[in-house]
């Protein structure tokens, strides 16, 4: 058995750029056997997506494909077509992200592969689901940003409508594909059966407009851009120090008085338009320059301590090159080192998932094009 919780799963992952990768990879961390699908030469464009390269692997290439074995089929052609249904025979999960209706014109549906692996879990990633006016529109994750909402309260009203640093909704989208995946392995063990998923770039950036999304349910107000503020919550926001910036996240009103014991400023915390967090809210046009005149007169390390030894939950804004060498991260292992058979020494983000009996483990480096053929397609052939 497996020191892994995923061991004893196989994954043929026809998938490529974010979205499914990033799910399989997390798959993969879990112990799952991921087979990584290609066309011959290679079909992921995030190979190619740079700079930076190294020894002309792509560092983008690289952050979603640790752990995984590939192979390339022609699935254009009948032989191509036939490799597939025979490595279904023996996965438990097949994931792809073509367009609407590209799977059927491989003759590759959820019903033909079903009826030759009932027990399989078919996840099918897409722009907009395989449902609805849109479903033939390719997704990409900016465009899916501008359309759902999410750029049109990310920014200032200065700013304009933003876009995530990151393809937040692409990685979104593969956490919910990994929830759906294991959720319906987790049923196939009551039923015996498997089933087909449908998760979609759009409607997963619409559910994680959260609050905002209900905010404007409930009260019809369209909301607007409040940069580094928050709708609901004040103060919540960033402050400039004497020398840098700093988010303070003041979650109720014992620690908004704890703030303005420290910022020396108790007259503000009995003021009648501030002792509440409604109130605040209301007035924080009146409140936030009041704080921000006293962040100034101290360097971000002295709140840091101040707002701890308080207990006012506090951060300063880091760069990159300062969250590498956070001594916090370093102890969680968020950042490690792997050897590459052709890019030498290479540097990953961790995993985020802690199991205490079924640790998550980096196995496989992220796979050259076509890197296992002979060993999986021999493998699947004597299994038969």
């Amino acid at each position: 058995m497996s020191n892994s919780a995923l061991g004893h799963i196989r994954v043929l992952d026809l998938s490529r750029v974010l979205a499914g990768p990033y799910c399989t990879m997390i798959l993969g961390d879990l112990g799952a056997e991921i087979i990584k699908v290609e066309a011959p030469g290679g079909s992921d464009d995030t190979r190619k997506w740079g700079p930076p390269f190294q020894q002309d692997v792509s560092a983008y290439y690289l952050c979603a494909n640790r752990n995984k074995k590939s192979i390339t089929i022609n699935l254009k052609s009948p032989e191509g077509i036939e490799q597939i249904k025979e490595l279904v025979r023996e996965s438990d999960v097949i994931i792809h992200n073509f367009k609407t209706g590209t799977m059927e014109k491989f003759g590759l549906t959820y019903e033909t592969l079903a009826s030759i692996n009932p027990q399989l879990v078919y996840c099918s990633i897409t722009g907009f689901g395989e449902t609805g006016p849109y479903k033939h529109l390719p997704g990409y994750d900016f465009i899916i940003q501008a359309m759902s909402g999410l750029m049109s309260i990310t920014g200032n009203e200065q700013s304009g409508p933003q876009k995530m640093g990151v393809a937040i909704t692409d990685i979104l989208t593969g956490l919910y594909a990994c929830i759906g995946i294991q959720g319906a392995l987790l049923e196939r063990t009551q039923s015996g059966k498997g089933q087909k998923l449908d998760i979609s770039l759009y409607d997963t950036a619409v559910s994680s407009l959260v609050n905002i999304g209900s905010n404007y349910l409930m009260s019809g107000e369209i909301p607007t851009r409040l940069g580094n503020h928050h709708a609901n919550i004040v103060p919540y926001q960033t402050f400039q120090t004497m020398d840098g910036e700093m988010v303070i996240a003041v979650g109720n009103d014992h620690q908004f008085q704890a703030l303005c014991a420290i910022l020396q400023a108790d007259h503000l915390a009995q003021d009648e338009r501030f002792s509440t967090n409604p109130e605040r809210v209301k007035y924080r046009e009146l409140l936030v320059p009041k704080l921000q005149e006293k962040f100034l007169l101290k360097p971000t390390s002295y709140w840091q301590e101040k707002c701890e030894s308080y207990q006012i939950p506090c951060g300063p804004i880091q760069n990159l090159q300062e969250v590498e060498h956070d001594p916090q991260l370093r102890a969680r292992n968020m950042f490690i080192n792997y050897e590459h058979p052709v890019a030498g020494a290479i540097r990953m983000i961790g995993s985020p998932l802690k199991l205490s009996r079924t640790p998550v483990s980096i196995r496989h480096h992220p796979p050259e094009i076509g890197e296992h053929q002979d060993e999986v397609l021999n493998m699947n052939q004597h299994k038969e």
